[in-house]
């Protein structure tokens, strides 16, 4: 897998992958990423890919490319792509599940909760 920098023999060994799901990623905060690279290299010894779904696509792109090195395949939360670009490609290729249209349906539910909760935190 080019993506991560992995050849077809390393691609084999793999047993799977262990998922990082998150909103974006924004934070450069150093402690957070040596973790993320650190959960990484345990995943990779372990013969898993590790993976980070990212439902929008924020994610700098020096981080991004850190965290490649690291082996991390990164799926940013475009619509547009292939399974091993985009999150909502991904789900809907190979989970079967139109995620995107999951969201579009279910968006005025989720921004009604949302304030909701944030209401209550401030009150």
């Amino acid at each position: 897998m080019a993506a991560v920098g992995l050849g077809r023999r390393q691609t084999r060994s793999l047993h799977g992958c262990v998922f990082e799901i998150r909103q974006g990623y924004k934070s450069n905060d150093a402690k957070r990423q040596n973790a993320d690279v650190s959960n990484a290299a345990n995943a990779f010894a372990h013969r898993y890919l590790p993976v980070m779904l990212l439902l929008s696509v924020q994610i700098p792109d020096s981080l991004a490319s850190r965290y490649a090195r690291a082996h991390w395949l990164i799926l940013r939360g475009k619509v547009a792509g292939t399974s091993t670009e985009s999150t909502y490609a991904f789900a809907s290729q190979v989970l079967g599940y139109d995620l995107a249209d999951f969201f579009r349906r279910n968006s005025a539910a989720i921004k009604e909760e949302t304030i909701a909760v944030f209401e209550g935190l401030l009150a």
